[in-house]
């Protein structure tokens, strides 16, 4: 095969590869950008703000993010993962032991079961009864705040999904930037080299006789 034709097979190879890489890093910077601003118009209609500083508890305090982030409206991914795990997390702990949602099913169940075991005018069905209800106040509590902790961190993750889609379209970016550089430099190559030239043309030499 003639240098000059490997030159060109390999620059525009090089250049298209190019076109497709800057093709999906534009795809990628679409969706970087779709996913960003979702999250933040959507978390910025909750209308939520973290505490002043002035008003946290030491609890509070003890969290690098939740000072970061004082007096803030929460609008990006990280802030929503802030909020749901040291702030919701943290006040989640404080009700009814840590006990979870599910948790708190087996207390009411267990509850039932011994109001439901007793004389309706025993003296101790009101202390039971108050500790049921009680327990479905916290249960009921319990329920919001994971629920809501459960959104942010959606929010948080669909964001980290923007954030990877904008870090692979630098790359391509990157690629795509390269292999137009060889591409170019392959075509230049192949447009000074002479037509006749060959490629790893074996050398030929003569046959010594004894």
């Amino acid at each position: 095969m003639k240098r000059k034709t490997l030159d060109i097979l390999f620059g525009l190879g090089g250049v298209v590869l190019a076109g497709l890489l800057l093709i999906a890093g534009i795809v990628l910077t679409s969706n970087a950008d779709f996913a960003n601003d979702y999250v933040r118009s959507q978390l910025a209609q909750q209308q939520i703000s973290f505490k002043p500083a002035a008003t946290m508890t030491a609890e509070e305090q003890r969290s690098a993010c939740l000072v970061r982030y004082a007096g803030q409206q929460l609008t990006t991914g990280k802030q929503a993962e802030c909020y749901a795990n040291e702030f919701i997390g943290l006040h989640l702990k404080s009700i009814a032991g840590g006990k979870t949602y599910a948790q708190l099913g087996d207390v009411q169940t267990d509850l039932r079961a011994k109001i439901a075991a007793l004389p309706k005018d025993d003296p101790a069905v009101a202390g039971l009864q108050q500790q049921l209800t009680d327990a479905t106040t916290a249960r009921e509590t319990v329920f919001k705040g994971e629920t809501l902790r459960g959104l942010l961190l959606t929010s948080y993750g669909f964001s980290e999904f923007g954030a990877k889609a904008g870090q692979a379209a630098l790359v391509a970016y990157l690629a795509a930037g390269l292999l137009l550089l060889l591409g170019a430099a392959g075509l230049v190559h192949a447009a000074i080299t002479p037509a006749t030239r060959g490629f790893a043309v074996p050398e030929t030499t003569g046959l010594v006789t004894a």
